[in-house]
């Protein structure tokens, strides 16, 4: 057992001192992480659920263009995760990146919860205004808007990029019993990431359609506040990871000398460099791979080696083997992040067009009259009951089965998430198509009332969508953290919220295409503006979502049978 008088190698507390084992990290200390997942998952989604109606009711823009500005506000806060894991892992620590951020998320939140609160910023009402035309928010009340949005989003990026690394970091890798700790860290990291969504996608939006978006925005504010308030109180408790510069100069280096000396004549084959290339070095080591790769490079991405011989070009360009070999590692890993970008295009749809068919519906459960975005409870409430099963029963019996330290594979658990996006996309295909029916044979393809089906018809295709999401994300998250060279691991992380974001933007990238495509051929667009929500061709977008899923599949099995793991926790 070790003694609370020894030193976590790499690691600070919060004064900037040594960290030290007994005293930092662990479980406590994650568990604080875990908590504030809750609390800022809440702040985040109890907006991103509803915002797509808030821009169409209140801020008057049609429902694709609403779509739209969902789909790119979502996938801005995503891909700047990448800008908080790099600062984390290059200049700043964790810690400092999520208070810093989560400082930027509660300024945002105030300035839309003002503008919700004042009639005067906010356009005016379009029914029963002869003086005021139906026009979407456009001068200062549009840029009150998106500042508000876009700080969020930045402070959203900042908190991803660095709240799951940071949770993560608080266990010992170098044994078994810690490697294990961190597996059940990230299910109840997502599992903590639903419970905040639960609250978020019912009282929170309940708030939102039928007391006021101030309101909304209010308890998004008070509870982006709370969790930075829950974070501190942590902070004796967690060990903090000393940057190490730049990730991103170390790779963009290595690929820089090795194209270079890969093209120069200069080099000769006796150039004074020491090179042991060992085609049967190991590649499953974790912490241990630093030492291990010190005097030997591996024989994959053989064109990477001649990085090692920068130096004999220019004293900038030297490269380390170890560089070398953390370079390869992350370029290994980035297929895997392209195969799961098509999954979250399919994820967009539960915020954008699931909502607007789900508002078309009877909404009704009894006497209970449910906001159309609190649709999102059937998934979060699922992935709440599957997180703890998965972790307590179903990876146990893996591990007993498989014998091995993982039971189900980081890829194959992502694989799993894959299939169920392909189902998903299936069934909404099929309820869209049903939807229309019930609206064609009561004549309301035109009007705006109430269809005679219930909005639990939508609630399948969320179903298998929140599945695949808890497959996928906690797999990823804990892939990109586990395989990644420990100096890139929250870059590396932020890679899984990229995809998201990758996600988001194609997912809005597609529906101008898809319209421009079908208007070229003739057609009417599928997703046109100026007509019905009757009348979009929505069922044909989502059976064309569904085969560009099959075929990223095929694509994501041909990298993963091909991928060989690389710490020895992740092995199969």
């Amino acid at each position: 057992m070790q003694g609370s008088d020894t030193k976590w190698e790499g690691y600070a507390d919060w004064r900037n001192r040594a960290a030290m084992k007994g005293r930092h990290g662990g479980m406590l200390a994650a568990s604080f992480v875990l908590a504030v997942e809750i609390l800022e998952n809440l702040a985040f989604l109890a907006n991103a659920s509803n915002l797509v109606l808030y821009l169409k009711d209140f801020m008057h823009m049609s429902p694709a263009r609403s779509s739209s500005e969902v789909n790119a506000f979502m996938a801005t806060a995503f891909l700047l995760a990448l800008l908080g894991g790099f600062f984390a892992d290059a200049f700043f620590s964790t810690y400092l990146i999520f208070l810093i951020s989560a400082s930027i998320e509660f300024m945002g939140l105030i300035l839309l919860t003002i503008q919700a609160h004042r009639p005067s910023l906010m356009p005016l009402p379009c029914e029963g205004s002869a003086v005021s035309p139906c026009k979407a928010v456009s001068g200062s009340k549009a840029t009150i808007l998106f500042v508000g949005l876009y700080l969020v989003a930045l402070g959203v990026g900042g908190i991803k990029g660095s709240l799951p690394s940071h949770g993560a970091e608080q266990f010992d890798d170098s044994n078994p019993k810690g490697r294990k700790q961190r597996s059940t860290y990230f299910n109840y990291f997502v599992f903590c990431l639903s419970c905040g969504g639960l609250v978020a996608v019912t009282f929170v939006v309940w708030l939102e359609d039928n007391i006021g978006w101030e309101w909304g925005f209010g308890v998004s504010t008070i509870s982006i506040f709370l969790s930075i308030l829950v974070f501190l109180s942590g902070s004796k408790f967690y060990k903090n990871k000393i940057p190490r510069g730049s990730p991103l100069t170390t790779i963009l280096k290595v690929l820089l000398a090795a194209f270079i000396v890969g093209c120069s004549s200069k080099t000769s084959n006796n150039a004074a460099v020491n090179i042991y290339v060992n085609p049967t070095a190991r590649e499953d080591q974790s912490e241990e791979r630093d030492k291990t790769y010190s005097q030997s490079l591996t024989n994959s991405l053989k064109c990477l080696n001649k990085a090692v011989e920068g130096k004999s070009i220019h004293r900038l360009l030297e490269c380390t083997v170890q560089q070398v070999e953390d370079v390869k590692i992350v370029l290994k890993m980035l297929p895997v992040f392209g195969c799961t970008i098509m999954l979250n295009c399919c994820l967009a749809q539960l915020s954008t067009f699931s909502v607007h068919q789900a508002r078309t519906m009877n909404t009704n459960i009894v006497n209970l009259k449910v906001p159309p975005a609190s649709l999102p409870v059937f998934p979060v409430m699922f992935m709440m009951v599957l997180a703890p099963i998965y972790d307590h029963l179903i990876i146990p019996f893996a591990r007993r089965v498989t014998k091995s330290e993982m039971g189900i594979t980081h890829l194959q658990r992502i694989g799993v998430g894959l299939v169920l996006s392909i189902l998903a996309m299936a069934v909404a295909a099929l309820v869209e198509l049903k939807r229309k029916q019930v609206a064609k044979e009561a004549g309301l393809l035109d009007s705006k009332e109430t269809l005679p089906i219930t909005f639990l018809w939508i609630a399948f295709q969320y179903l298998f969508l929140g599945s695949a999401d808890l497959f996928t994300l906690a797999g990823l998250l804990e892939f990109f953290f586990t395989e990644a060279p420990s100096s890139m691991r929250s870059l590396a992380t932020s890679l899984s919220w990229a995809s998201l974001a990758m996600g988001y933007y194609l997912s809005s990238a597609m529906v101008p295409i898809v319209n421009s495509v079908t208007e070229s051929a003739g057609q009417s667009p599928w997703l046109g503006e100026g007509i019905s929500f009757n009348r979009y061709k929505l069922d044909l977008f989502y059976w064309l979502l569904c085969v560009l899923s099959v075929v990223n599949f095929l694509h994501y099995l041909f990298w993963a049978m091909r991928y060989k793991y690389i710490s020895t926790g992740a092995r199969s």
